[in-house]
């Protein structure tokens, strides 16, 4: 990663790296269901390794150069995390079970990733390279690496 690599670019490339991964797993799961289950996977342990990078650095991040935190944006934002994850589980089941009749759980996770994206996108990650330096931002990208995958990949193994 660049010295001058920004959250806003970082985050919003593995938004479209998740978002491909998805759309994958949609054009797939009828045709070809093996594919499609190891695309959805690699999704959902992205997306849930998204989420914890997040949660775990940038929002305490933000949260201590602006001194928001109940009740401020990355309440909300952690809210929705809640949200996307039962969607995101509802998903893993159908696909564990190996049903691609998955489509009315798929657009509701897309309907909650679309608002969220956007939330994100447009202001949360912007504010955060605004109240942060270069040096804090390494500081986040080089912590990124440090977070094991136990933290993330949970119920990924069960397929």
């Amino acid at each position: 990663m660049s010295e001058q690599k920004t959250i806003s670019a970082f985050y919003e490339q593995d938004h479209d790296r998740l978002d491909e991964l998805f759309q994958t797993f949609q054009r797939l799961k009828r045709s070809d269901f093996a594919e499609a289950k190891e695309a959805f996977k690699e999704f959902k342990i992205g997306l849930q390794r998204h989420i914890v990078w997040e949660e775990d650095l940038l929002f305490p991040l933000w949260e201590e150069k602006t001194g928001m935190s109940e009740g401020g944006p990355t309440s909300v934002m952690r809210n929705e995390h809640r949200q996307i994850g039962q969607q995101l589980e509802a998903i893993h089941q159908k696909v564990a079970d190996q049903n691609p009749e998955s489509d009315q759980e798929e657009q509701a996770l897309l309907n909650l990733l679309g608002a969220h994206n956007m939330k994100e996108e447009r202001v949360l990650y912007p504010s955060i390279d605004n109240v942060t330096s270069a040096e804090e931002r390494q500081t986040v990208f080089r912590n990124m690496k440090n977070i094991t995958e136990d933290r993330y990949d949970v119920g990924g193994g069960q397929h």
